[in-house]
């Protein structure tokens, strides 16, 4: 989800600004990509970790402006920074290496702005944290799934893309996207048909007592 009036165009022609130097055009970028980047993150690492890797996603991107030509959209070139400091979050980086050179001056981009990511269905109720029943269900079923398929299921189908700008965050060719996604969703269904037989058996067995 973009703000309401803001393109690809839009975005891609403010980083190209803020490689030149504008401020204003850098905060207008990091304005309107952010509950974009918040909520990938949010599906691919812990919940706990998600603003400071928001932080480390801007970091890394204000330094590669530099080589941002405009050949893709700067939307999809972000978002692929994006997964890759959620991968890089698995593998043992020191948290100083993480947040070394961080300017709060420079990155307009405050612990409390961002939201936890949305819900992508009705919420049914209420959780223990106040999170939706339903999206602590979906975080649950999305875990299930492995890495690939994870990252092209929640580009596609939660952030929006088309599978050509999938292809273009995950690294891969649009066929890849495809299969991912396919897979995907028959995990999901396996994982939630398995959830629905284990939620049946235990009301029988409530029932039964």
């Amino acid at each position: 989800m973009q703000p309401t009036g803001v393109d690809d165009a839009d975005i891609t022609g403010w980083a190209l600004a803020a490689r030149a130097g504008d401020r204003a055009a850098a905060a207008a970028f990091i304005r309107t990509t952010q509950h974009q980047v918040h909520r990938f993150l949010g599906h691919l690492v812990d919940r706990h970790v998600v603003e400071e890797l928001t932080q480390e996603t801007y970091l890394r991107a204000m330094r590669a402006l530099p080589r941002f030509t405009g050949r893709s959209s700067a939307r999809t070139w972000l978002l692929a920074i994006t997964r890759r400091v959620a991968n890089d979050h698995s593998r043992p980086i020191r948290t100083s290496d993480r947040r070394r050179g961080f300017r709060s001056e420079i990155l307009p981009y405050r612990t409390g702005i961002l939201t936890p990511a949305e819900s992508i269905t009705a919420p049914a109720g209420r959780g223990h944290d106040g999170e939706a029943d339903d999206t602590v269900l979906l975080r649950g079923l999305l875990d299930t799934l492995v890495r690939e398929r994870r990252e092209a299921f929640v580009a596609t189908q939660v952030l929006g893309l088309s599978y050509a700008e999938a292809a273009e965050v995950c690294g891969c060719p649009v066929s890849a996207v495809r299969s991912r996604v396919a897979g995907a969703r028959a995990d999901l269904v396996t994982a939630l048909t398995a959830q629905g037989d284990r939620t049946t058996a235990q009301g029988d067995r409530t029932t039964a007592s």
